[in-house]
């Protein structure tokens, strides 16, 4: 299952990042998304959803919610 098909407030496990451009890669690395790490899906938007990882809450296009599998 991937964030697009996620209930928001239910907590999720990252089990892998679904992607071979190293750049995107890198940029959810450098949100704390990686593989193990926890992620909640706050809402579901139009364009994409809002996500919680660690501290922090993110806007996340619909490409991005698809490449994050849990």
């Amino acid at each position: 299952m991937n964030l697009k098909d996620a209930v928001e407030g239910k907590e999720y496990v990252v089990r892998q990042i679904d992607t071979e451009d190293e750049d995107l890669n890198a940029f959810l690395f450098s949100l704390g998304c990686y593989s193990g790490e926890h992620i909640t899906v706050v809402s579901h938007l139009k364009g994409g959803c809002i996500v919680s990882i660690k501290d922090g809450r993110y806007n996340i296009d619909h490409q991005l919610a698809d490449a994050i599998i849990i």
